[in-house]
């Protein structure tokens, strides 16, 4: 039965991501990176595509709104503005639509989460450019290898597998352990 299979080969995919130990230590890396920024007051930011966009945005409210338990918000904006995303779009081009944002708004200190399945999303690649150019940290959510953002972005957590849907199902739960690691640094109290 497929549903069975289904879970199985997520399983299997996540098993696969957690018994690479770098992996576990890019998390943590990309925490300290992400804490950091919070204890200096900066503000992160993230951006993607498609279901990544999506993931980009939960990643941005929970830190905004609160994760678990009560305190105090923090600055965090996922990419996805519709006035900003069709004016660059018509003025410049799709490809120009996170870059032209960290421009605006990146700060040294600030940090950049890009997300990619493919890790070649042209607009994410030149996110994270405008990124380094503003002195921001960068974070890869990749998968498929990690295509070019592998070795562009600072911290680079890649998900061994070529199906879009499993990398998805791992970055949102890196991303939850972001948020968690986040809290436990600056929250104490709640954990």
């Amino acid at each position: 039965m497929f549903i069975a299979d289904s879970l199985l080969d997520a399983q299997n995919v996540l098993n696969s991501f957690v018994a690479n130990k770098n992996n576990l230590q890019n998390i943590d890396s990309a925490i300290a990176l992400m804490v950091e920024s919070y204890k200096t007051n900066g503000r992160l930011f993230s951006c993607g595509n498609g279901g990544s966009m999506c993931d980009a945005m939960h990643f941005a409210e929970e830190l905004t709104g609160r994760f678990r338990k009560e305190r105090a918000p923090l600055a965090a904006m996922a990419i996805n503005d519709p006035s900003h995303l069709t004016c660059v779009s018509n003025d410049y081009g799709y490809d120009y639509v996170f870059s032209r944002y960290l421009e605006a708004w990146g700060n040294a200190g600030d940090v950049l989460l890009a997300i990619s399945t493919s890790g070649n999303s042209k607009n994410v690649l030149l996110a994270v450019e405008a990124a380094k150019k503003q002195k921001m940290k960068t974070v890869g959510l990749l998968g498929k290898g990690g295509g070019a953002l592998k070795d562009l972005v600072d911290i680079a957590i890649v998900v061994d597998s070529k199906i879009s849907d499993r990398i998805q199902e791992v970055h949102i739960k890196c991303i939850h352990i972001f948020i968690e690691g986040i809290e436990r640094n600056l929250f104490p109290e709640n954990y």
